[in-house]
């Protein structure tokens, strides 16, 4: 446990990546401004992170390229040690993250407890969080107020949308228009559900509750085409909207849509964060462990059938970090389970 003799003025926040997971850090960030007002906290995040997180105007970002070029390295390296922080919070398992945690000056370095201080995080802190078991990613992150003395937590995001992106949001979903958000790719192919799936719910969302359906994703060839074979297989009825939205034009328009369905993936949390119901797909992980926090109940969860399927064990028996990605896996999940899970949540919302 850290010891703090008095308030830290300075905090410094190593979370470099990835979407989902800077989405569960910002409720630690709000519970800690909220017991420290006068604290300054600094966040070293990834580039492609702050383009969503940056806008947060009291917290001061130092952004780190996935892919840096050596004078890039350098010039990093010489903000972090020309600096000083009352306390670090490493909340990344990873080595990149750890070697820029060791230039980082501090004297109290808190990070994850030995169970779960994956690729020798324990190498590059000097404190350590209380060991938890099998605790959803948020509550983990979590740990970390909870060790500087701050047990009470506060679920808040409040991350601004800037006045652009909510204009064209409401350009895209006028007021009043029920509409379902499909973000149909994760980074991870195998955690995708098929065209052929997603298409079947887009007609069970226009048909039945008479809902507008976009589609929605990133600027690459693999979301493309996704979105593309979705509308083939739709008849053309959702307007396919994957790659023109940046980051915050995709948060204004979640925070305006009727609900979003996704595979595990970082729309799912940004949904969260602006108070969107999902509907979450997963089979190729455990939603326990890793779905969106305020509606765990609206997933469809095949992840027990994966485990007895391809690893011949039960949850239980499986590490609490276990990923099922390998092909057919996403197949457990059938449409009528969607659209059952898509049926209930409208009637709620009546």
């Amino acid at each position: 446990m850290p010891s703090l003799n008095s308030t830290p003025q300075n905090i410094c926040i190593l979370r470099l990546s990835a979407i989902g997971d800077t989405c569960h850090v910002l409720p630690v960030v709000r519970t800690l401004q909220r017991a420290w007002p006068e604290a300054r906290f600094t966040w070293v995040i990834g580039s492609l992170e702050a383009r969503l997180m940056g806008a947060i105007p009291e917290v001061e970002f130092i952004t780190v390229a996935k892919r840096a070029s050596r004078a890039e390295r350098v010039a990093l390296s010489r903000t972090l040690r020309s600096r000083r922080f009352d306390v670090l919070l490493h909340m990344q398992l990873a080595l990149r993250a750890s070697l820029i945690a060791r230039q980082i000056r501090a004297p109290i370095k808190l990070g994850f407890d030995w169970s779960r201080a994956r690729e020798l995080q324990w190498l590059f802190t000097n404190r350590r969080i209380a060991a938890r078991r099998r605790e959803h990613v948020l509550d983990s992150f979590f740990g970390f107020a909870a060790a500087l003395g701050v047990a009470q937590r506060l679920l808040r995001w409040d991350l601004p949308i800037r006045e652009s992106a909510r204009s064209a949001a409401a350009a895209v979903i006028p007021e009043g228009v029920r509409t379902l958000i499909i973000s149909p790719c994760s980074s991870h192919a195998h955690r995708n559900w098929s065209a052929e799936r997603y298409a079947a719910v887009a007609e069970h969302a226009t048909r039945v509750h008479g809902m507008q359906v976009l589609l929605c994703g990133a600027p690459n060839d693999v979301e493309r085409q996704m979105g593309a074979a979705i509308l083939h297989h739709a008849g053309g009825t959702p307007h396919n909207r994957v790659g023109e939205d940046d980051l915050p034009q995709l948060l204004a328009l979640l925070a305006r849509a009727t609900v979003l369905l996704s595979p595990d993936s970082g729309p799912v949390h940004m949904a969260t964060m602006v108070g969107t119901p999902v509907i979450g797909l997963y089979a190729a992980t455990n939603p326990a462990r890793s779905g969106p926090y305020l509606s765990r109940d609206w997933c469809v969860d095949a992840f027990p059938q994966a485990a007895e399927r391809f690893r011949g064990r039960s949850v239980a028996q499986l590490p609490w970090a276990t990923k099922i990605e390998v092909p057919g896996v996403m197949d457990l999940i059938e449409v009528a389970q969607v659209t059952a899970k898509l049926d209930a949540l409208i009637r709620s919302l009546t």
